[in-house]
């Protein structure tokens, strides 16, 4: 069983993104689905617990409750690639309220490497999911979660910080076409998608619809999966084992995997002519020595970030709007947290009215005939005590002294 009275001083997150370190230190430290359920696994051992982890092309960072963020640190680098020096060197920590800003910031967009990218809310959905179902979501942490889904909702809502078509997928759309140039008929280069999860099925999608394009081929580890999505969209797919030959003959290629090691490798490019290759994998699923090759214009997520358009400068100016509808909802969980503190308190004053006779006497002018009439009068006073406590902020004793004298 998870703790369920953790409050917010003990609340940390420790991670990583793409302010200070590139797309290539952040895959060392990414964390798939296997490594996710090694590291709940082992959360415990570290002094971890209450946690869930979001691991992006952008960051990875774990939310969580640990004495230290050193733990949690130590954790993260347990089940990665990465040196526990050089995360300690790159990571920021945050506690208590800082750290829900954090998170209510990242779910926004407002965190993200291009402004208001929404799917960063989809991205905490999967991995909160996969951690309630193995135990590590506890009665804070779902509160807190539901209050950051709630805030993110209002934000896109009522703000245009998500506004227009701007996301890592569409930025490399944008890159394509001005590689392209805005004469060339893009039907006539060929494409070829290496990849078709989540990203890479919205990379596609977005392909046929800006580009204009069916001329693209799918590439996929499990092939079925890339033959539905060339299906769906009148689009060709070729097997993992045919993909030197589709690299060789492609004029464009986009990889967008979750690969342990880099799928295209050197040996797919050499001799093979001018090529664009967009890499959108975190881990960099392109070889270092392939990224370089002549002929080859090699891009990478933290190029495809730097794209700025007016669509960037409209989210910019939604900023402030988006910061006091986030304030509110952060002011509201606060409000919360404290009232849990005072729980022992109530249910311990609500315990101790109730075991009362039902005596008219006791309660003085208040009078009880049944039991259920004792129970409503009895909630009405842990009700305005409740109030009290929460507006005063004097210690409950006061109050359970006030109680007797109602009572007396």
């Amino acid at each position: 069983m998870m703790q369920s009275t953790q409050q917010t001083e003990g609340f940390r997150v420790v991670g990583i993104n793409y302010k200070k370190s590139d797309s290539a230190v952040r895959g060392l430290f990414a964390v798939n689905q296997d490594q996710y359920a090694t590291l709940l696994s082992s959360a415990r051992n570290f002094g971890v617990s209450d946690l869930f982890v979001v691991s992006t092309c952008n960051r990875t960072e774990l939310y969580g409750f640990s004495a230290s963020a050193e733990q949690m640190a130590a954790l993260i680098c347990s089940v990665t690639s990465g040196d526990v020096n050089v995360f300690a060197d790159i990571c920021y920590a945050k506690e208590g309220r800082e750290a829900i800003q954090h998170l209510y910031h990242v779910a926004a967009g407002l965190d993200s490497q291009i402004l208001g990218d929404y799917e960063i809310l989809g991205q905490i959905r999967t991995a909160v999911k996969f951690a309630k179902a193995n135990g590590f979501i506890g009665t804070y942490m779902e509160r807190v979660l539901n209050s950051v889904m709630q805030a993110s909702k209002a934000v896109k809502t009522n703000t245009e910080l998500s506004g227009g078509t701007v996301s890592v997928s569409f930025a490399a759309i944008q890159y394509i076409r001005e590689y392209l140039g805005e004469a060339a008929d893009v039907n006539n280069s060929k494409i070829v998608l290496v990849g078709t999860g989540k990203i890479g099925r919205v990379t596609c999608r977005n392909m046929v619809e800006y580009l204009g394009t069916h001329n693209i081929t799918l590439v996929n580890r499990t092939e079925a999966t890339a033959q539905e999505l060339a299906a769906q969209l009148k689009l060709r797919s070729a097997p993992l084992e045919a993909l030197a030959d589709e690299v060789q003959t492609a004029d464009i290629i986009v990889v967008s995997t979750n690969a342990a090691e880099p799928v295209i490798l050197s040996e797919h490019l050499l001799g093979a002519g001018k090529k664009l290759l967009i890499d959108i994998s975190v881990p960099c699923n392109v070889a270092e020595e392939a990224r370089s090759i002549e002929g080859v214009t090699f891009v990478d997520v933290d190029m495809l970030s730097r794209i700025k358009d007016e669509t960037l400068q409209k989210r910019s100016a939604e900023v402030p709007k988006a910061l006091a509808i986030i304030e509110e909802h952060i002011s509201e969980f606060l409000q919360w947290c404290e009232m849990r503190k005072h729980v022992p308190v109530l249910k311990e004053v609500k315990s101790k009215l109730m075991a009362l006779p039902l005596d008219p006497a006791v309660f003085a002018g208040h009078k009880c005939t049944c039991p259920q009439e004792k129970e409503e009068k009895v909630q009405k006073v842990i009700n305005s005590l409740a109030t009290r406590m929460r507006t005063d902020h004097a210690p409950g004793c006061h109050y359970i002294q006030a109680i007797n004298d109602f009572i007396a």
